[in-house]
């Protein structure tokens, strides 16, 4: 009888039974594999990252599938190339000799106040301006080590080489007016005068104080507050802020209106329908070492502060001159005013009314040309 009799089980010890059967049935993974799976995970995600930072190399122009060379173009001592145009009269016969930086974005052929100072000026005194193509831009080989002083010497060596003499006149527009600084301090000595067409200031400038920086960097539209801001603090992250699309990144950069104020929509117009016949040549090599790279020299650590600059003609040999519109929204004008305040060698011409753009207002040019070369008094 006690051999027969049938043992009965909990529904406590079935639950129990059942579930040891179902944990002897899974597969845990190796530990190494699980390792493996997520060092490869990382390794995608590291390389999306990286994919998304760098920035493609650029085309150089006359390199197999760059762009054609048109331009004339000399060589620099380090073996790259800076293309040029001449404007004006003729080198030969010229009295008066400029070269011309241009500003963001643009080219050799964007010469501010060429189109607005009368064929019958540039010939009575003798004007004679070869434009550059910065380095990076247009058919200038680029340089991805550039500083306000490799520029400052690219002009030197392109003077000597086109044989201006040992003095010779500058100007330049926006960032190009920014650039002049930059011979102020290297090559004072080459120098006959100097115009800076409303010139971008660097917010972080030494001699700048706290309070007025703060005020005129958050007068900007938010998107070109971190457009400058990664320039300057995080400037690998450069190519990244300009090309994602998840922000609106610099508003110069992608032509938004947004930025521009009275004169600007008037005369931005003009300068669009000049510059569409040359648009292509402008990013032609690659907008990373081209207009990211001016972001990121403009609004970097610069190695010296242009308010510490002594007066290049302590004689009275020639004259420094800066124009600013009250009504700029790509440049502050009070740190326009400041710097004038601080440097009382400089000519300082402020508009009433004068946008970024004024040097393309009818006649601008006769005016500026005149004041300079002559003494005229300026008057809008």
């Amino acid at each position: 009888m006690a051999g027969g009799a049938t043992r009965k089980i909990s529904a406590a010890s079935a639950r129990a039974h059942t579930r040891k059967a179902k944990q002897k049935t899974s597969f845990p993974l190796p530990s190494g594999m699980m390792r493996n799976m997520v060092a490869l995970f990382g390794i995608v995600i590291l390389a999306l990252i990286y994919r998304a930072i760098m920035p493609l190399p650029p085309k150089i122009c006359g390199s197999p599938n760059g762009p054609l060379i048109t331009a004339p173009r000399v060589k620099l001592s380090d073996g790259r190339y800076l293309a040029y145009k001449e404007n004006g009269v003729p080198r030969d016969q010229a009295k008066h000799k400029f070269v011309f930086i241009h500003g963001f974005d643009c080219v050799r052929h964007d010469v501010a106040l060429l189109t607005t100072t009368s064929p019958e000026l540039m010939q009575s005194l003798g004007i004679y301006i070869v434009s550059i193509d910065r380095p990076g831009y247009g058919e200038s080989d680029p340089h991805p080590k550039r500083t306000p002083k490799t520029l400052a010497l690219d002009i030197e060596e392109l003077a000597d080489q086109l044989e201006l003499g040992s003095k010779f006149y500058v100007m330049g527009f926006s960032m190009g007016g920014q650039a002049v600084w930059g011979l102020l301090k290297y090559i004072p000595h080459r120098l006959a005068g100097a115009i800076l067409l409303t010139p971008v200031t660097n917010y972080w400038w030494g001699s700048f104080p706290a309070n007025l920086t703060k005020q005129a960097y958050y007068e900007q539209l938010v998107q070109d507050q971190w457009t400058l801001r990664i320039a300057h603090y995080f400037p690998w992250l450069t190519y990244w802020w300009n090309t994602q699309k998840l922000f609106p990144s610099s508003s110069v950069a992608t032509f938004s209106e947004d930025i521009l104020l009275e004169q600007d929509r008037v005369l931005m117009p003009i300068f669009d329908s000049y510059q569409s016949k040359y648009r292509d040549l402008v990013r032609q090599q690659g907008e990373y070492e081209s207009i990211h790279r001016d972001l990121m020299v403009g609004f970097g650590t610069w190695e010296f502060d242009p308010m510490e600059l002594e007066n290049p003609f302590p004689n009275g040999e020639g004259s420094v001159h800066i124009w600013q519109g009250d009504e700029d929204g790509h440049v502050p004008v009070i740190l326009q005013r400041f710097i004038a305040r601080k440097l009382p060698w400089i000519h300082y011409h402020e508009m009433k009314g004068g946008g970024h753009m004024f040097p393309w207002a009818e006649g601008m040019g006769d005016k500026v040309m005149k004041t300079f070369l002559l003494g005229e008094p300026f008057v809008m």
